[in-house]
């Protein structure tokens, strides 16, 4: 669920202006899953944006202070979120704590790198959500940890029906400041691609793991 049309439609504006996000319908990407994909999206550039990133800092802890008050702690996913989780955390003056993919294999042998007491609780940041299933192995060993889970909140959400399925099974509510539709809505109001391009687009959205670029 985004927050609103005008903040969807501002984020996907910035992002596309720094490259974060790059639209390439004639020349796809290939994701790590193997899946041939039109988009391309990095967050972590933004970081290198001051004006950027405050904005985002600021929408993202604005929202978090109205939706759940001020948590304990905010909880960044390893590896992308953790600068703009960070940044979260340092506006709303509140500890910052980040989960890794697995445990590590030496020293202390954390998943969760940071203080928190069982108990308290947080918001997890994200920057991007395509199925979710690594942001909910985050939630997952948060719930191990007995911290309590308020919410989770994203910079972007590519929009499968995959990742709704999964936020829902678990009963995590996910907030994202902007969407794949509101991207391209405002990539085509900005003429940044054309209708064709348009179609083009929103048929991979619609069955990702299927589509090719023919």
């Amino acid at each position: 669920m985004i927050f609103n049309k005008e903040t969807a439609k501002k984020t996907a504006e910035v992002l596309l202006q720094i490259n974060a996000i790059k639209l390439s319908p004639k020349e796809p990407f290939t994701w790590a899953s193997g899946w041939k994909s039109p988009i391309y999206c990095d967050n972590r550039i933004l970081l290198s944006f001051p004006p950027i990133r405050n904005y985002i800092r600021e929408i993202m802890a604005k929202q978090i202070e109205a939706q759940y008050g001020k948590p304990d702690a905010i909880a960044g996913v390893a590896t992308g979120a953790i600068g703009i989780g960070m940044l979260v955390a340092d506006y709303l003056g509140l500890p910052f704590i980040y989960v890794r993919p697995d445990a590590k294999g030496h020293g202390r042998k954390n998943q969760i790198e940071g203080h928190i007491e069982g108990g308290q609780h947080v918001v997890v940041v994200e920057d991007l959500i395509s199925t979710g299933k690594s942001s909910l192995n985050a939630v997952k060993a948060l719930k191990e940890a007995n911290i309590n889970i308020k919410g989770m909140i994203a910079i972007f959400t590519y929009g499968f029906e995959v990742a709704a399925k999964n936020f829902e099974k678990e009963n995590i509510e996910l907030q994202t400041l902007s969407s794949y539709d509101s991207l391209l809505e405002q990539a085509l109001d900005t003429n940044y691609i054309s209708e064709t391009e348009l179609k083009t687009l929103s048929e991979w959205n619609s069955n990702p793991a299927e589509w090719n670029a023919d």
